[in-house]
């Protein structure tokens, strides 16, 4: 510790000034972040207390962008910290008196707190006395009454003198004016109070000198001395000699704090031999040190002491009251009366939230800062001792660090998607009893992030639509959730890039990013393509972005949108095809069989046959199911050579779809028999057409018709002519495509069971061929367009069927 002194012209006024100029400042300790200031009280507001960033070894930079700050739970803030010098100032008027009081060494202490990361350093300020108070009497006037028969060595107790200050400045001495009868002796009692007694050297004598006035002087020991002086009159009695005496040189007490004004104390007794007035002894305080005086008082006839005022353990815990005990005479005897004050638990512990963010990321690791705190109780022992904790539901737990402060910490992975903020209640428990408890609610709020994808509601969806549909048309929506939030929670719905039949998935649908709604791009056709299957890819907004992937199987449905195929007999505008019957065939026998497809699935593809028109209807009939056409009576000579049948063919959709196919049979046992009728088959189907032409326009315009129709028989029969003179040196075409392996299922009639077919054709008729292979035996007629002749009849022979290079040589017929 250093003393700057200035050279002053007047001592008084140098010193006032280097009262003013001196800073005592040292540091105690650096260990665990805690330093140690001494400075002078009564220091001018901005009066250089400590350099606090070099004390701490911290930089100016660490100091502001921590946001250095002092925290302190004390209503008055005596000290500043300046961060851009990193040095501490005092900030207001530091009386040591009125801080402290009697307390000795006097301080007070502090935090400076620094965020990110943050720290803590605890300073203490110690507070020196100086000089600034005078010793004081209670009273102007001390009061005496002596007998003049009052003995050598007579004690007189004299009033006491007050100095708040401390050490040296405080009362030091006392010193009594110059006299003949009396002389002054010092006492100190256990706390260190002076109080001077006076002791009867010469006796008195009241005819002489009925009065004495004295005075008492009252010294500190400070540098610039300070005194206090009180009147002494002395009025001089007739003979008193017996003074009083108390039975107890020592009384002691104790009283709980908070106890109620007038509860009883202690009792205090002194007898006086002396009789009459001399011997009535009343009880009076002596000057109690501080505000003691005003928390007691004394029943001057019984000695009763009771509470006068409030009693608080944490302002002082003992009290030393010296009784006074005089007798009428002026003599007097003194005792001392210890007060012990009883701590209650009546103050609960004090929570003050030093530093607290408010705001933490959900991926932060356990043991995170959360909140500093202090935690006070001005109590004692058993009664101030304290316990702090958290809820234990919540993900935190609190650690000591200094002296009464503590750290709030994360104990668990924080899950904002479960959690996403919470309550904090702090309790803060003394272990008086019973116990006092303080509790704080900080509320903490969990910051997202991107830690979870995007699930969909299933794994596989399955969607239908109808074939033929329109381009543009929702097909199907998938849908995903995502438990982060707000951007980390958007969900874009794309299309994983995929082929399906050779062509990119994207050219088929499309998906809505923001919706999840998938739009057929296209119009689908069942006959080319029957399902597809899309991965479907739910992406967040997060960075980096998380997905996942949903299968979706969208089925197209058919639609009867197809009419039945026929493929067997083929309906050509060339040759017809005629299906030969014996007369003798029996009940049940098979002409023929007409074979169609449909290329729809399901009941749009089941196929039934009816027959819709016949020149006989009595002798066919068709099967529904498998459009075989058989006899349903024996054939006889009176029925028709020529057989003409209409077959429809209609598939189950809704709406049904239908064909119809033209069968035509001849019903005889040779093929000269059929061949003038066959001739003019063709032919008379189309007279008949033209003539139903004819006769409807011969109702409108009669004879115009008549030369037009004329001109055009003509016409037509020539034209004929010279197409059947062409066919008859060609090999015209024979049975049409038939499907391999046929099977006579009811295995009735003449036909064999299996017929197998093979045909080549041509776009050229002229140049097709037929082979036929396996055993077969049916008679078909081939006739060519122009009806104006039938083919050679064909018969299987076996032997030239076995043999494979055997060609079967097809002719023309001539008539």
């Amino acid at each position: 510790m250093g003393i700057r002194q200035h050279r002053c012209g007047k001592w008084l006024s140098c010193w006032t000034l280097t009262l003013q100029l001196f800073v005592f400042v040292f540091m105690i300790s650096t260990v665990s972040g805690q330093i140690r200031y001494s400075i002078p009280e009564e220091m001018k507001k901005g009066s250089l207390i400590g350099n606090v960033a070099q004390d701490l070894g911290l930089d100016l930079k660490r100091l502001r962008s921590g946001r250095a700050r002092i925290v302190t739970g004390e209503n008055n803030q005596y000290t500043e910290l300046k961060t851009d010098k990193g040095i501490l100032v005092v900030n207001e008027r530091i009386d040591r008196e009125e801080l402290c009081g009697d307390v000795t060494p006097c301080s007070f202490s502090f935090e400076i707190i620094l965020e990110n990361p943050i720290e803590l350093h605890r300073v203490t300020v110690e507070i020196l006395d100086i000089n600034d108070h005078a010793p004081t009497f209670k009273n102007k006037v001390i009061n005496l009454e002596i007998s003049e028969s009052a003995t050598m060595g007579s004690h007189f107790d004299l009033e006491s003198a007050y100095d708040p200050d401390a050490g040296l400045n405080s009362l030091q001495n006392y010193v009594l004016s110059l006299n003949d009868n009396f002389a002054l002796k010092q006492h100190s009692n256990a706390d260190g109070l002076k109080f001077a007694v006076m002791i009867l050297q010469k006796p008195l004598d009241r005819e002489m000198n009925p009065h004495l006035s004295l005075k008492l002087i009252a010294v500190d020991g400070g540098t610039q001395q300070r005194s206090g002086t009180v009147n002494i009159e002395i009025t001089v009695l007739d003979a008193n000699d017996n003074s009083p005496v108390f039975n107890q040189s020592l009384y002691t007490a104790s009283v709980t704090e908070n106890a109620a004004i007038g509860t009883y104390i202690a009792t205090v007794n002194a007898s006086d031999a002396d009789s009459g007035s001399y011997g009535l002894v009343t009880y009076t305080f002596s000057n109690v040190k501080g505000k003691s005086g005003e928390m007691f008082e004394i029943d001057s006839l019984s000695g009763k002491i009771t509470v006068a005022d409030n009693i608080d353990f944490e302002k002082d815990k003992k009290y030393e009251i010296r009784v006074i005990a005089k007798d009428q005479g002026g003599l007097s005897d003194s005792s001392k009366v210890v007060v012990e004050v009883t701590d209650i638990n009546d103050n609960a512990p004090a929570i003050n939230i030093m530093s607290f963010t408010s705001l933490i990321s959900e991926d932060v690791s356990p043991g995170t800062t959360i909140a500093v705190f202090n935690v006070k109780d001005a109590d004692s022992e058993r009664n101030g001792q304290i316990t702090c904790s958290v809820d234990p539901k919540h993900p935190f737990k609190i650690q000591s660090s200094l002296t009464n402060y503590y750290n709030l910490l994360s104990d668990e992975p924080f899950d904002r998607e479960s959690k996403p903020e919470y309550n904090i209640t702090i309790s803060a428990t003394d272990s008086g009893s019973p116990p006092l408890f303080t509790k704080v609610t900080i509320h903490l709020k969990i910051s997202d992030v991107n830690d979870n994808a995007p699930v969909f509601s299933k794994p596989n969806y399955s969607a239908d639509i109808i074939e033929n549909n329109i381009p543009g048309m929702s097909i199907f929506t998938v849908s995903a959730q995502d438990s982060d939030w707000n951007q980390n929670a958007r969900i874009s719905y794309l299309l994983e890039e995929t082929q399906v039949s050779g062509n990119p998935v994207s050219s088929y649908v499309s998906i809505n990013s923001e919706t999840g709604v998938i739009h057929a791009v296209r119009s689908f056709d069942y006959e080319q393509i029957k399902q597809l299957v899309l991965i479907v890819k739910a992406q967040d907004g997060g960075s980096p972005p998380l997905s996942s992937n949903a299968s979706v199987k969208i089925l197209i449905q058919d639609q009867n949108d197809n009419p039945p195929q026929v493929l067997y007999p083929v309906q050509t505008g060339g040759s017809l095809v005629a299906e030969l019957v014996p007369r003798s065939a029996d009940v049940g026998y098979l002409v023929t069989k007409v074979v169609a497809v449909d290329v729809d699935s399901g009941q749009n593809a089941w196929l039934s046959y009816k027959l819709q028109k016949a020149t006989d209807r009595a002798l066919f009939e068709v099967g529904s199911q498998n459009g075989e056409i058989r006899t349903i009576r024996q054939v006889t000579d009176k029925d028709a050579v020529k057989q003409r049948l209409s077959v429809i063919v209609e598939d189950n959709g809704q709406p049904s779809r239908s064909a119809t196919v033209v069968v035509n049979v001849a019903v005889a046992d040779s093929f000269p028999e059929v061949l003038s009728e066959f001739t003019d088959f063709t032919h008379d189907k189309e007279y008949n057409d033209n003539l139903t032409f004819y006769l409807v326009l011969a109702l409108a315009v009669v004879s115009f018709l008549f030369i037009t129709c004329v001109v055009v028989i003509i016409s037509v029969k020539i034209y004929r002519w010279r197409q059947s003179r062409v066919l008859f040196h060609s090999n015209l075409p024979v049975i049409p495509y038939y499907p391999p392996r046929y099977s006579d299922t009811l295995g009735a009639g003449t036909l064999q069971h299996v017929y197998n077919y093979e045909v080549c054709r041509t776009t050229d008729s002229r140049k097709s061929d037929c082979k036929f292979g396996g055993a077969g035996s049916q008679n078909v007629l081939i006739m060519d367009p122009s009806s104006t002749g039938t083919m050679q009849r064909i018969q299987s022979e076996k032997s030239i069927l076995d043999e494979p290079d055997s060609p079967l040589e097809v002719r023309p017929l001539t008539y």
